[in-house]
C-alpha cells in the first residue's frame, strides 16, 4: 500500500488536535514511520516547488516564510521518530532508521542544492526588523556551507558524501546500541556487594527483561559506570569497566569512514579540516582558539589527576586501577569530607527532587509554575506530561518527563522538542527530558546521586531554554543556537541544584522528612571541588580525541585504518599533555556517540566553552543578590527575568556574544572557570 493510499489513517498527516500540538502518542505504530516519512518529504518537495515556480517576484513573504513553514509534516514525524529511536529501540525501528537516513540526507541536499531556491533567497528584500535581518543572513550562510555555488559535479560529489554519511551515522548509532544491550553485565549477588538492597532488585528485573539469570547491570554512554563507585568487590567493577570499553567494537571502520569523508566534504567546500568547517558557525569560530583552550588547560588537569590518583592509593593501601578510582574516590570522600553518598541520597528523592527543586527554582527566577497533565499520555508509561504556566496563568507549553532507565533506552540524557515554539506557525512549544535513572523494582522512591541530581538540574535548563522561547521563526527557535552556546542555559541551571535556597527547599530526608543538616550542606560545598583533576582530565581527554580525528586534512584522513584507532588517541592525548596513567577518556571512539551518531563532532570542547560562560554568568547572579546565602526572592526574580529576556527567550534570533556581554556588562572572564575546576594557574 502506498503512503498516498494510508495518509488518511497516519497520524502524523495531519496537525495533532491534542493540547499545544501533542503528539498522539497512543495513536502511532510502527508501520506509521515510513509512510509518514516518504508521505513528509513528498509534500515538502511540492512546498519548496511550489516557492520556485511562483511566478510573482520574490518576496520575503512568499519566499523566507514559506520557506520557513514548509517541511511541517516532516517535521512531526521526524521529532518523534527520532526521539523515540533512543527512548524506545528495537530492531524495527533501526530498520527504518537504515531506510530512511539516506532518503533524508538527499531530500536535505534537494532543497540546499536548489539553485533557483537560492536565488530567491538572495533576491529577496528583507524585512528592517534585526530577527528578520538575521534570519536571511543565516540562510545565506547555510545554503553557501551546504554546497550552493558549487558546481553541478561538486554538487553530485557533495550529495553522495553526505547520503553516505547518514547511512554511516544510522550503522555507528545501531551498532552502539546493539553492542550496549548485548554488553550489559550480568552477575551473581556476592558480586553486587556494596548496592543497596533496592538497586539489587531492579538488577535482578532487568535480568529479566533481558531474558537472563541472576542479576544485570545495563551500560550507561560513559566509559565509567557509576556503579563502580558502589560495588565492593574489585572484580566486579573490572567487569563494568571492561565491557563498557568493549562497546562499539565493530565501529571502528564506520567511524574511520566518517572521518575520511567528513575531511573530503570540508575539502570540497574550501576549508582544510572539517574542524574548521563546524567551528566557523560557532561562538569559538576557529579550530586554533578551541585548540589552545583545551592545550592550555590540559597539563594542569593532568597533574592534578595524577594527585588525586595518590590519595586514592594512600585510602586503599595498594594500586588503584581504572575499574577503581571512582569507589576509592567516594570513599575519600567520605572520609575527608564526612560525605556519605548513599546517606546523602536519602535526601534528594527524585519526584521531590524535581517539583521542590527543579520547578521550584524556575518559579522564583522565572515566574513560571509547572503543573501535572494528569488527562495527556506520553509514549510510554513512565512518561509523565506537565504543563507549563506564565505569571498570569498564560500557558507556555508542554513539558515530558522520562527519567527511568529501560533496556530499550540508549544510555545518557537529552532534551529535545516534539514541537518548537514559532510565532510565524503560531505554535507553542513541547519538549521532553530524557535520563536513564535505575527505577527502584520495590516501587520505592529513586534516590538521587550528585550526579543524577545535577544531571536532572541540567537538563531542565536545555528544556527552559525550549519553553521560554520567544522569537518569530522557527529556525532560531529555542535551542537552535551554536553547540558552544547551546550548553549555557543548562550549565547555568546547574548552578541552582546547590544554591541554599533552592537545597533547602527540596532536600529532606525521605524517611523523616528532615531537612537537610548545615554539615552536610558544607560537606557537599567542600566535596565539589575534589575529583575535579579526574573529571576535567577524562573530558578533556575526548574534547582532545574529537578535534583531533575532524582536524585531518582530506589526505591526512586517507592514510588511516581502523587499526590505527588506538595508537591515534593516545599520540592525540600525548601531544596535549594529558597522559595519565588509570585514567580514560569519558569517551573513547569505538562508543563516541555525541560525535559519531550525534551532532557534536568537532564540537565536544563546547561544554567546556560554555562552562566559562556558565561560571562568569552565576557570578554575576551572585553579584546581583539573586544566588547565595543573602539572595532575596526579588532580585532573584528581577535577576531571572533579565536572564529569561536576553538568552532564554531570544534562542538564535540575537547574536550571542552581545547578548552575553549584555547580561554580564562586559566580555566573558575565563578566570571563574578555572577557579572552579581548580586550574587558577593553568592559563
Amino acid at each position: 500500500m502506498t503512503a498516498t493510499q494510508t495518509s488518511h489513517k497516519n497520524p502524523f498527516a495531519q496537525p495533532s488536535t491534542l493540547p499545544y500540538l501533542l503528539p498522539p502518542f497512543e495513536q502511532i505504530e510502527t508501520a506509521h514511520y515510513l509512510p509518514a516519512f516518504e508521505s513528509g518529504m513528498a509534500a515538502h518537495k511540492a512546498e519548496i516547488d511550489a516557492i520556485v515556480t511562483n511566478p510573482e517576484a520574490p518576496t520575503w513573504e512568499n519566499t523566507v516564510e514559506a520557506l520557513e513553514r514548509s517541511g511541517r509534516e516532516l517535521a512531526r514525524v521526524s521529532a518523534v521518530f527520532f526521539n523515540l529511536q533512543g527512548t524506545d529501540s528495537n530492531e524495527d525501528m533501526e530498520a527504518i532508521a537504515a531506510t530512511i537516513a539516506p532518503k533524508l540526507s538527499a531530500h536535505a541536499d534537494s532543497t540546499y542544492l536548489n539553485a533557483a531556491l537560492y536565488e530567491r533567497v538572495k533576491n529577496v528584500e528583507v524585512p528592517a526588523d534585526s530577527e528578520s535581518q538575521r534570519l536571511h543572513e543565516h540562510l545565506i550562510r547555510q545554503f553557501t556551507r551546504r554546497g550552493a555555488e558549487l558546481n553541478d559535479e561538486q554538487k553530485a560529489t557533495l550529495g553522495e558524501i553526505n547520503e553516505r554519511l547518514s547511512v554511516l551515522t544510522e550503522k555507528f548509532n545501531s551498532n552502539l546500541n546493539a553492542s550496549t544491550r548485548q554488553l550489559a553485565v550480568s552477575f551473581d549477588e556476592h558480586e553486587l556487594a556494596g548496592l543497596s538492597d533496592s538497586r539489587k532488585q531492579t538488577a535482578r528485573k532487568d535480568a529479566q527483561a533481558l531474558g537472563r539469570e541472576g542479576f544485570v547491570i545495563p551500560l550507561d554512554l560513559p566509559t565509567v559506570q557509576a556503579e563502580q563507585a558502589e560495588l565492593d568487590v574489585h572484580e566486579a567493577r573490572v567487569k563494568l569497566y571492561e565491557a563498557s570499553q568493549r562497546r562499539g567494537a565493530n565501529n571502528a571502520e564506520v567511524l574511520i569512514e566518517m572521518v575520511q569523508l567528513r575531511a573530503h566534504k570540508a575539502q570540497l567546500l574550501g576549508y582544510d579540516s572539517h574542524a574548521d568547517y563546524v567551528i566557523e558557525e560557532e561562538t569559538a569560530k576557529t579550530a586554533l582558539a578551541v585548540r589552545e583552550l583545551l592545550f592550555d588547560l590540559a597539563p594542569a588537569a593532568a597533574t592534578n589527576a595524577r594527585n588525586e590518583h595518590k590519595l586514592l592509593v594512600e585510602a586503599a593501601h595498594g594500586e588503584v586501577e581504572g575499574a577503581d578510582w571512582s569507589y576509592w574516590a567516594s570513599k575519600v570522600r567520605s572520609r575527608d569530607y564526612s560525605l556519605d553518598e548513599d546517606a546523602l541520597s536519602k535526601y534528594f528523592p527524585l519526584n521531590q527532587v524535581l517539583v521542590d527543586g527543579v520547578f521550584y527554582a524556575a518559579k522564583r527566577l522565572y515566574g513560571i509554575d509547572v503543573v501535572a497533565r494528569e488527562d495527556l499520555v506520553g509514549y510510554h508509561d513512565d512518561v509523565q506530561v506537565w504543563e507549563v504556566k506564565d505569571e498570569d496563568g498564560t500557558g507556555i507549553g508542554l513539558f515530558l518527563t522520562d527519567l527511568y532507565g529501560r533496556p530499550t533506552k540508549r544510555g545518557g540524557a537529552w532534551m529535545s522538542s516534539f514541537v518548537d515554539q514559532s510565532e510565524l506557525l503560531g505554535t507553542k512549544p513541547v519538549v521532553v527530558n530524557v535520563m536513564g535513572i535505575s527505577k527502584p523494582a520495590d516501587g520505592s522512591e529513586a534516590l538521587l546521586s550528585l550526579d543524577s541530581l545535577t544531571t536532572l538540574f541540567h537538563e531542565f535548563g536545555h528544556g527552559l531554554h525550549g519553553l521560554l522561547s520567544q522569537v518569530r521563526y522557527p529556525t532560531f527557535s529555542g535551542t537552535n543556537v551554536p553547540r558552544d552556546y547551546v550548553e549555557f542555559p543548562s550549565q547555568i541551571n546547574e548552578n541552582w541544584a546547590f544554591d541554599p535556597a533552592i537545597l533547602r527547599n527540596y532536600a529532606r530526608h525521605v524517611d523523616t522528612g528532615e531537612l537537610i543538616p548545615d554539615e552536610l550542606v558544607e560537606a557537599i560545598s567542600a566535596a565539589r571541588q575534589f575529583g575535579q583533576g579526574f573529571g576535567t582530565s577524562e573530558y578533556l581527554a575526548s574534547a582532545i580525541i574529537d578535534l583531533a580525528w575532524h582536524s585531518l586534512s582530506a589526505e591526512e584522513a586517507a592514510q588511516l585504518t581502523a587499526a590505527d584507532i588506538e595508537e591515534f588517541e593516545a599520540r592525540a592525548l600525548a601531544e596535549a599533555g594529558l597522559e595519565v596513567e588509570h585514567l580514560a577518556p569519558r569517551y573513547r571512539s569505538n562508543y563516541f556517540a555525541h560525535i559519531f551518531a550525534g551532532g557534536y563532532s568537532a564540537g565536544y570542547y563546547s561544554y567546556l566553552w560554555a562552562e566559562a560562560l556558565d561560571a562568569d554568568g552565576f557570578e554575576w547572579f551572585k553579584e546581583t543578590g539573586a544566588a547565595g546565602e543573602d539572595s532575596t526572592d526579588e532580585a532573584t526574580r528581577a535577576a531571572g527575568q533579565r536572564f529569561r529576556d536576553l538568552v532564554l527567550s531570544r534562542g538564535g534570533a540575537d547574536d550571542f556574544t552581545t547578548a552575553f556581554e549584555n547580561l554580564r556588562g562586559r566580555a566573558k572572564d575565563v578566570g571563574p572557570l578555572l577557579r572552579r575546576r581548580g586550574l587558577a594557574g593553568a592559563v
